[in-house]
C-alpha cells in the first residue's frame, strides 16, 4: 500500500481487517467516492454503540470558539464530578492551556508516540502510562496536546493527527474520567478518521452560514463513521432571534442542537488576554448541555 493508511486498519490489502472497499487501488474520483460510502456503511453497521459519554471530540469552523467551549464544558464537567482529560488535537491554535490556567506546557503526544516505539505498538494503556512530561494539571484537570506547526518546512500534520487518533483509539478511562479534545479547524481530521473511537462528537456553530455549512458536513461525516451521538452548541450568540434562525437552519441538516452560549463580554475579553476561564453564567450554560448529554 506504500504510505496509503486504510481507514479501518489494514496493514495490506485482503488482510483480516479488510472489507474490500476497494479505496486503496481506487484510481478515479468515482472510485474513490464508491469505496468511501462501503466504508461509511461498514462503519455504521459495525459501530460500538454505548449510552456513556466518555471519549468527546469537539469540532466546528475555525473561529467559531471551539477552545473556548472546551475550556467551558471542562468547568462544568468538573462540576459534575467527572474526572476530565483534555487534549488539544489542534496543530495550529495555542490558546487552549492558557484556557485552562495550564502553567508549562506538555511535551507533545507526537514526540511520545514518534519516538517511544514500543509504546505506540501497545493496544490500550491508561493515563498512569503516560509519562509525566506529557501531561500537565491544574485543579484536577490533566492537560495533553499532540503538538503544533511551528516553523516552515517542517512538514504536513499527518504525524500530529495520527497521535491524537491513537489517543482516542487506545487510551482506556476509568470510571468517571471524560476525555474531551479540542479538535482542528474544519472537517479535514474526519478524513483522517482521527475521530472514529470518539462517543460524541459536538459541533460549534456561530451564527453564519460558512458555520452552518461545514456543520451539516461534520454531522454527516460523523454519522458515516458510526457515531451515534452528534450535536450542536450555539455559540457567541445575541439577540435570541438569532439562535431560533441558527436552530431552524441546523435542524434542516437534521444537526440537533443541544445548548446555548450566549455572547459573553467576559469571555471575549479572557480569550483576547489569554486567560484563565472563570465560573460564571457561561459555566451555568455548560453545565446544562452536561446535563443533556449526561
Amino acid at each position: 500500500m506504500g504510505l496509503f493508511h486504510c481507514p479501518l486498519g489494514a496493514p495490506y490489502y485482503d488482510d483480516d481487517a479488510c472489507i474490500d472497499c476497494g479505496l486503496c487501488y481506487a484510481k478515479t474520483s468515482e472510485e474513490r467516492v464508491e469505496a468511501s460510502r462501503k466504508i461509511r456503511e461498514y462503519m455504521k453497521a459495525h459501530a460500538p454503540r454505548t449510552s456513556a459519554v466518555s471519549k468527546v471530540a469537539i469540532c466546528g469552523k475555525g473561529g467559531s470558539g471551539k477552545t473556548t467551549v472546551v475550556a467551558l464544558l471542562t468547568l462544568a464537567l468538573k462540576e459534575a464530578g467527572r474526572r476530565v482529560i483534555v487534549i488539544d488535537a489542534d496543530e495550529s491554535n495555542p490558546g487552549l492551556g492558557r484556557m485552562l490556567g495550564i502553567i508549562g506546557e506538555p511535551k507533545p503526544l507526537s514526540d511520545l508516540f514518534n519516538e517511544d516505539g514500543l509504546f505506540s505498538e501497545r493496544e490500550r494503556f491508561y493515563m498512569d502510562d503516560i509519562p509525566p512530561g506529557f501531561v500537565s494539571a491544574v485543579d484536577g484537570v490533566r492537560f495533553m496536546a499532540v503538538g503544533k506547526i511551528l516553523d516552515p518546512f517542517q512538514g504536513c500534520a499527518c504525524s500530529l493527527a495520527e497521535s491524537a487518533r491513537q489517543i482516542v483509539e487506545k487510551l482506556e478511562l476509568k470510571e468517571g474520567e471524560v476525555l474531551i479534545l479540542d479538535m482542528e479547524a474544519g472537517v479535514e481530521s474526519f478524513g483522517r478518521g482521527v475521530e472514529r473511537h470518539a462517543d460524541t462528537i459536538l459541533i460549534v456553530v456561530e451564527p453564519s452560514f460558512e458555520s452552518i455549512m461545514v456543520a451539516g458536513r461534520i454531522a454527516q461525516m460523523a454519522q458515516g463513521m458510526g457515531i451515534g451521538r452528534v450535536g450542536a452548541i450555539l455559540n457567541k450568540v445575541a439577540p435570541d432571534a438569532m439562535a431560533s434562525r441558527t436552530t431552524k437552519e441546523l435542524e434542516k441538516k437534521d444537526v440537533k442542537v443541544l445548548g446555548i452560549l450566549n455572547y459573553s463580554p467576559e469571555l471575549a475579553e479572557a480569550a483576547f488576554e489569554g486567560t484563565p476561564v472563570k465560573y460564571g453564567v457561561a459555566v451555568t450554560e455548560a453545565g446544562t448541555i452536561v446535563s443533556a448529554l449526561m
